[in-house]
């Protein structure tokens, strides 16, 4: 191993060791707020974010 592949799961492991708790705080607090879907863009080709597309992400979950 190099010293940068070192010095870079270091760098990882102090981030997710400082941000993991900082999201279960900010999750049991209640400050996160929840996006719902937009409204369908009927001329675009593209794939929405919809309650739709939301419903099959959550049905698909394992």
């Amino acid at each position: 191993m190099t010293q940068e592949t070192t010095a870079s799961r270091r760098n990882f492991l102090k981030l997710a060791s400082v941000s993991a708790p900082a999201a279960a705080v900010a999750l049991a607090s209640g400050t996160v707020a929840e996006a719902g879907p937009a409204e369908p863009d009927l001329t675009s080709d593209k794939m929405q974010d919809t309650a739709h597309t939301r419903a099959y992400y959550e049905s698909a979950r394992f």
